[in-house]
């Protein structure tokens, strides 16, 4: 398993491939490969989505994705 962390300013459901799948701030464990990450409603935040690959991490290196908080 692949692990990863998504960043967002406030707690909010992470979808993984249009699936929710874990809350930001949270370690996600994931199969390796590609996958589309984005943010659960309300939609303010950028980027909309974020296309990931996944490979060679660890619960202590995971990959981190950020999410900006838009007002």
């Amino acid at each position: 398993m692949e692990n990863l962390i998504v960043h967002f300013p406030r707690s909010r459901r992470v979808k993984v491939d249009g699936e929710f799948n874990g809350r930001t701030e949270e370690l996600i464990e994931l199969e390796a490969g590609t996958h589309t990450i984005t943010l659960g409603p309300p939609p303010n935040f950028t980027p909309p989505n974020r296309k990931i690959a996944l490979k060679d991490t660890s619960p202590l290196s995971p990959l981190e994705v950020t999410f900006e908080l838009v007002e």
